[in-house]
This record gives C-alpha cells, sequence and structure tokens, in this order.
C-alpha cells in the first residue's frame, strides 16, 4: 500500500475566475473535492503547503487525509491545473475514497536496474514509451509505483502493458493497451551512421520538399 499524507483545507463559497484569482493573490488555491456519494464541496488551500506535498512523488497515488475543520477526509488526488509559465498551482481537484469501492488511478512506473541492464552495458540504448499506467484496485492495494525490472533486458527486447508485474489486488483498467510497448533497449547508432543518414538520399528529397514550401 502507498503512503498516506494530510492536507489541511478550507471550505469556501465564492465561485468565479475572480473570486479564484483574490484567492490566489492570497496564496490560497481553490479546490474541490467530490465523490463518495456526497456532494461537491468548494475548498481552498494554502498553496506553500500543497506546493511541498506535491514534490513528493507519492503524494499523486497515496491516500490523502483531507482536513477539514474537525472533519478528516479519506482522498486521492484527481487532477491539478499548473499555470502554463509560472510555478503556481491554478486548482486542484480530489476524490474521496471508500474502502469498499475500487478506485481507478494513474501509476508511475519506475525502471529499476535501467542503467545496469545487459543490453545498455553492451552499449544499447533505452527508450520509455509508457511513464504511468491507469489501474483499479481497492484503497487498500493502492501502489505508490510499479517497479519494471530491466536488469535481463538485452539489446532488442521490449516489455509490453501485458508483462507488468502487478502488485496483489491491482489490475490494468480496461482502457489500457495491453500491447503497448513500456520500454525498449534498442541498438545505438554510431557517429559514421548518423552522418551517413545526413547526406542521404532522405535528405536531398527532405531539402527540395523545403524549397517547394510557400512563404508567407
Amino acid at each position: 500500500m502507498s503512503e498516506s499524507f494530510e492536507i489541511v483545507a478550507q471550505v469556501r463559497s465564492d465561485e468565479g475566475k475572480g473570486a479564484s484569482r483574490r484567492l490566489r493573490r492570497q496564496g490560497l488555491v481553490p479546490g474541490i473535492v467530490y465523490g463518495g456519494h456526497k456532494e461537491p464541496q468548494m475548498l481552498t488551500l494554502a498553496h506553500s503547503e500543497l506546493l511541498r506535498k506535491l514534490q513528493e512523488e507519492a503524494f499523486y497515488s497515496s491516500l490523502i487525509d483531507l482536513k477539514v475543520g474537525d472533519v478528516r477526509t479519506r482522498v486521492v488526488l484527481k487532477d491539478l491545473q499548473r499555470h502554463p509559465a509560472k510555478p503556481f498551482i491554478l486548482h486542484v481537484d480530489f476524490q474521496r475514497v471508500s474502502m469498499e469501492e475500487r478506485l481507478r488511478m494513474l501509476i508511475p512506473l519506475h525502471f529499476d536496474n535501467e542503467e545496469t541492464a545487459k543490453g545498455v552495458k553492451a552499449g544499447g540504448k533505452v527508450s520509455h514509451n509508457v511513464t504511468e499506467i491507469e489501474v483499479t484496485c481497492l484503497p487498500k492495494d493502492l501502489p505508490e509505483y510499479i517497479a519494471v525490472d530491466m536488469a535481463e533486458m538485452e539489446i532488442g527486447d521490449t516489455v509490453h502493458v501485458s508483462e507488468l508485474e502487478l502488485p496483489d489486488g491491482v489490475e490494468l483498467s480496461h482502457s489500457v493497451d495491453v500491447e503497448a510497448p513500456v520500454v525498449l533497449v534498442h541498438a545505438g547508432y554510431s557517429g559514421s551512421e548518423a552522418e551517413e543518414g545526413e547526406d542521404g538520399e532522405d535528405g536531398e528529397v527532405g531539402a527540395e520538399g523545403a524549397e517547394d514550401e510557400p512563404t508567407s
């Protein structure tokens, strides 16, 4: 089971973009908690506290004790809106958790023994195609991450989603493509091969195509 975190919030009644801007100027983040067969509740959280929690990877895939006044509610982080250019959190969504109902969560993948994998030691390069995976499980079985052991991977080897070793009680979401490649080790390219590719026929065609493009 993943870690458990605590975060403090306050109830808010004002809505709209103007109210949200005022909250952000005060160092607060507007948010919402929903689910659990209860009405959604509008919240505010201290930006500095939330930012500290978000620096821990486990916060994204762990059970969280949301404290609002004297009431504690078990939740998970479901959505996060960040400013596109500044280190600010604009909005946060939490979902209430029932210990008897399955959750659907995105869980990060950890690539163990990547630097010492057989194919890497032989000069191969690693490509990560999937870095997180959607799973379903009961809250008690929620994993902090899913490990992918790369120790025995040779050049040319690929691990597919269907080959991931999931913890007990954890299943892939129905929307996941089980045939998708997760990580592969491929042969590296030498400098001479790269130069040939740049000077070859494909490069000449690309140059001609660029000349034919209209200018604005």
